[in-house]
Parts: structure tokens; C-alpha cells; sequence
């Protein structure tokens, strides 16, 4: 089992993958792992697996020769895995405005990113991360909203979210738009506003930095507590209440 766990470091593939690839849970791997010979694991994921690895039997990964094409190989199977999930997905659990959403938008990604061009490549890292920070300020959705009425696609009085939230920022956004593209803004003129954005910026970075190393300390003091060497499914709920406990006693 040692020479697995080890082929599956130098591949990358962590348990999390790998549940996901054999379509089971994070817990189920490690049951799996816990007999040498695989025993455990059904004789479909173990197929499925071998047959990702390239190997028709554990002894094998004695004489496997790891390689660039290899290492390819591995990957584009695990993609591929994905790709076929993700449509399985999208198959059985869309509804029909909901699937044309999405091949309207993947269909669109695909065509620009298939252009071979760096900046493109950038516009849709920054809009995953857009998306990404979609629950952490409902005023990106009214930046959505207000591109999509600029650009002719949505009515500019239709308000599908609150009306009175976002009037304002459409409005103040037409406001900023119209200075920038009236050249009302020099650079030197807003200097101290952008230093202010980015001071601002930097402060909340040290704030998230200071929540998680607090976060950390509290786990590794809840895992010491209770006894554990880690976080699984089987104690995720009782590690977790013991963290909000330890933090509790630092605010009393």
C-alpha cells in the first residue's frame, strides 16, 4: 500500500481526486487503503483504477517507469473522468433554461479560449474569480446586471433583484462610467483614492490571514482534545463544534 500511496504523490493525486475519480467518498479511500492488498475496494473501482494507473496488479508499480507521457496519460484520463461526470451532471439534474445557460456560456469560454490568446486566458481568470466572490457581496450581481443593460441584452428598468439596492449602484456606476469615458479622471487626480483601495485591499488580506492562522490553532487544539490525527467525514461534526467552543473561550 506504501508503493501506492507513493505513486499517487508523484502523480498528484490526492485522496480527494481520486474519490471523486472512483465516484465514492474521501472516507471510502481511506477504507479502502487500510488493507494491503485492496480487498475492500469493489472489483469495478479497483478495475478502474488499475486501469488509470496503467498497472493490471499492485505488483506492478515495482517495474512502472514514470515518464512525461505518462504523467500525461494519467491526467487527461482523470479530465476526461470529469468531463463525462460534469455532463452526466448536467444531463439528469438541469432543467432545459438552466443546460442552455450553461452550453451558452461553456460554448462561448471555449470558442475564445481556443483562440490561443493570453489576454483572453486573463479575462476568464478574473471572471472565475468574479464568480468565485459571488457570496461575499451581493454588489457584484448588480455589476452583472448593469453590463447586461448597457450592452442592449436586459431592459434598464427591469430589476431582478432588490429594486431600491440596485437603482442606487446602477446609478452610481453610470456616474463613475461616465467620468471615465468623459476623461473627468486623470491619473494623478484619483492617486490618493486608488492608494486608499489598495491600503484597504492589504488590510483585509491581513485580516484573512490573521482569522485563518486563528482558525488553524484552534483545529490543531480541537484534534489534540478529542484525540484525533485529522479531520474526516466520521468526526468533521464533533471537531468542528470543539473548534467553536475553543474560540468561544478566548472571547469569554
Amino acid at each position: 500500500m506504501d508503493k501506492l500511496n507513493k505513486l499517487l504523490q508523484e502523480l498528484e493525486i490526492s485522496k480527494v481526486r481520486l474519490a471523486k475519480f472512483l465516484g465514492v467518498s474521501r472516507q471510502m479511500i481511506y477504507n479502502y487503503f487500510e488493507d494491503e492488498k485492496l480487498d475492500k475496494m469493489p472489483s469495478d473501482k479497483k478495475a478502474k483504477l488499475f486501469n488509470l494507473l496503467e498497472i493490471e496488479s499492485l505488483d506492478d508499480i515495482d517495474t512502472l517507469v514514470i515518464t512525461n507521457e505518462y504523467l500525461s496519460r494519467v491526467a487527461n484520463n482523470l479530465a476526461s473522468n470529469n468531463k463525462n461526470n460534469s455532463q452526466e451532471l448536467i444531463e439528469t439534474n438541469m432543467s432545459d433554461t438552466k443546460r442552455k445557460v450553461y452550453e451558452d456560456i461553456s460554448n462561448f469560454i471555449l470558442e475564445k479560449l481556443n483562440d490561443d490568446d493570453d489576454e483572453s486566458t486573463t479575462i476568464f481568470e478574473y471572471l472565475y474569480h468574479f464568480l468565485q466572490a459571488m457570496n461575499t457581496s451581493r454588489e457584484l450581481k448588480y455589476m452583472l446586471a448593469y453590463v447586461s443593460k448597457s450592452a442592449g441584452f436586459t431592459d434598464p428598468c427591469d430589476y431582478k433583484f432588490n429594486e431600491e439596492q440596485q437603482f442606487i449602484f446602477e446609478s452610481i456606476m453610470y456616474s463613475g462610467m461616465s467620468l471615465y469615458n468623459n476623461g473627468g479622471a486623470s491619473r494623478s487626480k484619483i492617486a490618493d483614492t486608488h492608494r486608499r483601495w489598495e491600503n484597504e485591499i492589504e488590510h483585509k488580506k491581513e485580516e484573512t490571514l490573521s482569522r485563518t492562522q486563528q482558525l488553524n490553532t484552534a483545529k490543531v487544539q480541537a484534534l489534540k482534545e478529542l484525540g484525533y490525527d485529522e479531520i474526516n467525514e466520521e468526526n468533521a461534526s464533533e471537531v468542528l463544534e470543539k473548534i467553536a467552543e475553543i474560540q468561544s473561550r478566548s472571547i469569554v
